[in-house]
């Protein structure tokens, strides 16, 4: 009688959760080596689970893109009714699976992550959950974008993009402990910063009455930087957007020392004079000669000049 095959051992049968076709297999494959190489930068030599799990992410984001921009396109011709739904709190959770599921890629990439010896659990268990949110009312934000998504109606959502998410909790000697939920440490592979659409958004103040009208002065501004976010709907091809602003609180620092260069810029014998004395400062304090130096003094090491071969070439 054959002995009973355990949960490891289950996880590595070949697609878990169904057939996949083998041109679909050998593409994502394709695509999981190109991102490990060239959007990491490692190989299999050096590169980790969350290595592993990026490169997925960036794999199956691929697939997203395309219905994104198509979705985008589609309403501004259209012109449907749209929903903004604006939340303090997005409690997204994690993503990774979600997308292959609505995408119909989980049985490929199942395949895929099989036939290149790694673990599909384990690469899932690696992304950050980004809980934005207490609880109830974060979780019920996101399924509400969820559904819209998958019921094909043209919804945005709006918040804030924390720099940190639910506390973790752990328990010590008994005790609960809470510490801050870094969620972004490592990056988010699933959103796209839109620096061009960055907005001063003003705070406190009063307003003056003044002969061209009434102004707000004597306020507290801060940039608000957006981040967008795909949000795709069950195997539609329906992906709507999540838009979350990072706030920057310097942004009277950064205006004065923008101004200051702009005024420097009118004045061209000036400015002419700080750039090469930059240019001419480089050999100077170059990090190329401050390492070389280093590498000399404290690690008795000389640079060495010779030349890797290229990635098509064979080595020696």
């Amino acid at each position: 009688m054959s002995k009973p095959f355990s949960d490891h051992d289950k996880r590595k049968q070949i697609s878990v959760r169904g057939l996949a076709g083998v041109e679909n297999v050998a593409e994502l494959k394709v695509a999981f080596n190109r991102h490990l190489h060239f959007t990491l930068v490692k190989d299999r030599n050096v590169a980790n689970k969350r290595d592993y799990y990026f490169a997925l992410a960036n794999t199956v984001r691929d697939h997203l893109v395309g219905r994104w921009i198509r979705t985008q396109q589609y309403y501004y011709e259209k012109d449907p009714k749209r929903v903004y739904y604006i939340s303090l709190e997005f409690y997204m959770g994690r993503t990774l699976q979600n997308t292959m599921v609505n995408l119909a890629l989980e049985n490929a990439c199942d395949e895929a992550i099989y036939q290149l010896g790694l673990d599909m659990e384990e690469l899932e268990d690696m992304e950050e959950d980004a809980g934005l949110g207490n609880g109830g009312l974060g979780r019920l934000a996101a399924c509400f974008l969820d559904s819209m998504a998958s019921l094909g109606l043209a919804a945005y959502g709006y918040g804030i993009r924390y720099e940190f998410g639910i506390f973790n909790q752990k328990i010590v000697n008994g005790w609960q402990v809470e510490e801050a939920d870094d969620w972004l440490r490592y990056g988010n592979p699933w959103e796209k910063a839109r620096p061009e659409y960055m907005r001063p958004v003003k705070f406190y103040g009063r307003t003056e009455h003044t002969p061209d009208g009434v102004k707000w002065v004597d306020t507290q501004v801060v940039l608000a930087l957006p981040y967008d976010t795909p949000i795709p709907g069950y195997r539609n091809n329906i992906v709507n957007t999540m838009r979350l602003f990072k706030v920057f609180a310097d942004y009277e620092a950064y205006i004065k020392c923008q101004d200051k260069v702009n005024q420097l810029y009118k004045n061209p014998k000036e400015w002419t004079k700080m750039v090469i004395h930059n240019i001419a400062g480089c050999g100077k304090f170059s990090s190329d000669r401050t390492i070389a130096q280093y590498a000399r003094e404290i690690w008795g090491m000389e640079p060495s000049l010779e030349k890797i071969p290229a990635p098509d070439e064979k080595l020696k």
